[in-house]
């Protein structure tokens, strides 16, 4: 099949990264309910907080209209998703394991398309990469707090770090004209490789460690 029939195709499929992250997402939170031994509604309300908050920070930050308000999809998927989790948590052996998983492919989808909806709004470069990290963090900080996990931004592993990088560079090669559709999918396939490598080596940057401060007398 020619590249360019590809990239037509992949172009098609991109204006549903939005709904595929949040339903991703959606199923995060659940599986977070499902650990926490939640009732029904606190499946729907985890998942469905889950699945759009990324989305509603960042469209309210650019001033544009809420996607999951003008076109209510989004967040009914939310909560079938979460509701099919209710009934399927049981099934699944490590929940753990998995929420970590689709985590990962959540975080990669939610940060191109929260760049690329930065970009197409006007934002810079800089601004862009920031909707995107803000997209793909958010939702899982929310879940966290809400389900008492150790929040994402505070686990060792790399997460928001995989998140910048795929953002950086869906937005870098676009001026080398790559098009949209395919520096996304660069960007979305570079932030899943981190963190998959992150989950499966436990991969993490070297942390700051205290030291003796120093004394007045010493200066």
């Amino acid at each position: 099949m020619p590249a360019e029939t590809v990239l037509l195709k992949l172009g098609h499929i991109m204006p549903y990264v939005d709904l595929a992250a949040a339903v991703v997402f959606a199923t995060t939170g659940a599986l977070v309910a499902s650990r926490k031994e939640m009732d029904f509604l606190g499946f729907l309300w985890l998942g469905a907080i889950t699945g759009v908050g990324g989305g509603t920070v960042r469209d309210l930050l650019l001033g544009l209209p809420v996607f999951w308000i003008i076109d209510p999809t989004p967040i009914a998927l939310c909560l079938i998703a979460a509701g099919l989790v209710h009934f399927s948590a049981h099934l699944i052996a490590s929940r753990y394991r998995l929420l970590l998983w689709l985590d990962a492919i959540g975080m990669a989808l939610v940060t191109v398309a929260g760049t690329a909806k930065a970009t197409n709004a006007g934002a810079g470069a800089l601004v862009a990469i920031v909707m995107g990290v803000i997209t793909a963090s958010v939702g899982g900080i929310i879940r966290d707090l809400l389900g008492h996990e150790p929040s994402i931004i505070l686990r060792r592993e790399i997460y928001v770090t995989a998140s910048a990088l795929g953002a950086a560079i869906s937005v870098a090669v676009q001026p080398l004209g790559v098009s949209q559709p395919a520096a996304m999918a660069c960007g979305a396939g570079l932030a899943f490789a981190i963190r998959s490598m992150a989950i499966s080596f436990d991969w993490a940057l070297p942390v700051y460690r205290p030291r003796r401060g120093t004394n007045p007398e010493d200066l």
